[in-house]
């Protein structure tokens, strides 16, 4: 049983982490809100990971940083604050729980770390200046200390293209939109949060034991294809 720390693991993508990793292993959960989920291995700290100190947590395997955001503007309609609460969120916070709990983990079994990018780093798309610069900078990160923790701590990332959950409400609104962004993708689909789980179950598993500072991603053919 792995002792696996998730930040963010009330909502969405990091809610469908935390399930796939319940029934086998201690899950401590740090997020501004609790996850509905009830279990033996669940431990819930209230806490606003760019604000508030974090809870000192002795024993560590996996640490897995999920907050994002989705902040689609015109560059000319974002502000300075935009920029910068967007690298705060996904990057700063990462930043700060992989410095709070890395000397637990380089003591932890098989350690590792994951990290959440974007298709939209690679693609290029229209109003994502701000969230693909941030996501640009995750995953600069995951090059960098990867290699600077080679011989302790795997680190990766997992690049997904739109996935549906509450961040996406406003892309994936209506019937209409949703066939939109399933025809756009050349593979006739896009993602579920469960599938994600999926793919970050095995990279902090055993399995992918000589993987490390990797991007990998979950796009249906958005990225790759051009059909």
């Amino acid at each position: 049983m792995k002792n696996i720390v998730i930040i963010g693991g009330s909502k969405g993508i990091g809610n469908a982490v935390l399930l796939q990793q319940l029934e086998n292993n201690f899950v401590y959960n740090l997020s501004r809100s609790a996850p509905e989920n009830i279990h033996p291995n669940l431990k819930h700290f209230t806490v606003d990971v760019l604000k508030d100190e974090l809870p000192e947590i002795e024993t560590v395997d996996t640490l897995i940083y999920c907050p994002g955001s989705i902040n689609l503007k015109p560059f000319g309609n974002l502000s300075i604050d935009d920029f910068r609460n967007d690298f705060e969120i996904n990057v700063i916070g990462a930043v700060k729980t992989i410095q709070k709990y890395l000397a637990a983990l380089k003591k932890g079994n098989n350690p590792s770390i994951l990290l959440f990018s974007t298709v939209a780093v690679k693609l290029g798309m229209p109003f994502h200046s701000s969230i693909a610069s941030a996501k640009a900078g995750v995953e600069g990160l995951v090059k960098s200390l990867g290699a600077e923790l080679a011989s302790t701590v795997r680190i990766n990332a997992i690049a997904p293209t739109i996935t549906e959950t509450s961040l996406s409400l406003n892309i994936l609104r209506n019937e209409r939109m949703k066939e939109n962004m399933i025809q756009r993708h050349p593979m006739k689909d896009y993602l579920q949060p469960n599938e994600v789980a999926q793919m970050a179950d095995f990279l902090i598993s055993e399995k992918a034991k000589s993987i490390s500072g990797q991007i990998f991603e979950m796009d249906y053919g958005i990225v790759t294809f051009k059909i």
